[in-house]
């Protein structure tokens, strides 16, 4: 039988857990805007305020070059605890650039070039083999993207997890799916994984999100859940625990300094 995984009962577990000396401030840069971008700021100041955190929202124009988006973030910064630069950027700012800017004792999603904390997504997806009580260790994983704040971070631990991890970029065929005992999906491309492509009792940790008729939804076609052992909905699975991550790492940083 499926585990359904409660995104949000797990996130409240570790919300229940942070401590702090005083209150903190989050900033979070935006660099134009579309629905899926809305969506995952309001869920992180819904968080925020949950927990007693206050969010600084700075916006920039999506024609911003790559000097101006760095000067935001720098004006950004002197205000707040933790940093968030929302990705992806525009084409037309070199993201490499953006993301040395930012102050590694503020880089809340671990994404900086020296990072002091795990990106939030990796975070969630240990939280959930950990909570499961699965044994990696000689299990085939496959993750589906190699994006900056899923693919690559959830690659990392699944190898530190002691999993045998085959990573697939755009383009490449999904036929290594059928005999994966882990996926972990963050192309942001909807229903790309199908039950034709997911062996019985497979885990699923669906981490890719994107638009499709005004609604947020996963890169796992939801029937895929019947054929899992274990299972993440889009929305209510991974995004609540990596929110939740993103606050563990703040306060992770604010203690540290």
């Amino acid at each position: 039988m499926v585990r359904l995984v409660d995104g949000k009962a797990v996130a409240a577990r570790v919300y229940a857990n942070l401590r702090g000396e005083r209150p903190l401030t989050l900033g979070i840069l935006i660099v134009g805007s579309d629905t899926v971008t809305d969506a995952f700021v309001r869920a992180k100041e819904r968080a925020a305020a949950g927990i007693g955190v206050t969010v600084l929202r700075a916006s920039v124009p999506e024609t911003a070059s790559t000097n101006q988006v760095i000067a935001a973030l720098n004006e950004l910064s002197a205000d707040v605890d933790g940093l968030i630069v929302q990705l992806p950027l525009p084409s037309n700012v070199d993201t490499d650039a953006v993301l040395g800017a930012l102050p590694p004792e503020k880089d809340v999603d671990g994404i900086s070039p020296h990072p002091l904390v795990r990106p939030p997504v990796a975070e969630a997806v240990n939280e959930i083999v950990r909570e499961s009580g699965v044994a990696t260790k000689g299990l085939r994983a496959v993750v589906v993207g190699a994006g900056r704040l899923v693919g690559q971070p959830a690659a990392r631990l699944l190898e530190t997890l002691e999993c045998t991890v085959t990573v697939l970029q755009k383009g490449d065929s999904l036929d290594s799916l059928s005999d994966a005992d882990i996926i972990v999906s963050g192309a942001g491309q909807p229903g790309m994984i199908t039950p034709e492509h997911v062996k019985p009792g497979a885990i699923i940790i669906d981490a890719g999100t994107s638009e499709s008729s005004g609604k947020v939804v996963g890169d796992a076609d939801p029937r895929c859940a019947e054929k899992c052992s274990i299972f993440t909905p889009v929305p209510g699975g991974v995004g609540p625990i990596a929110v939740a991550m993103i606050f563990k790492n703040l306060f992770e940083l604010a203690n540290r300094s």
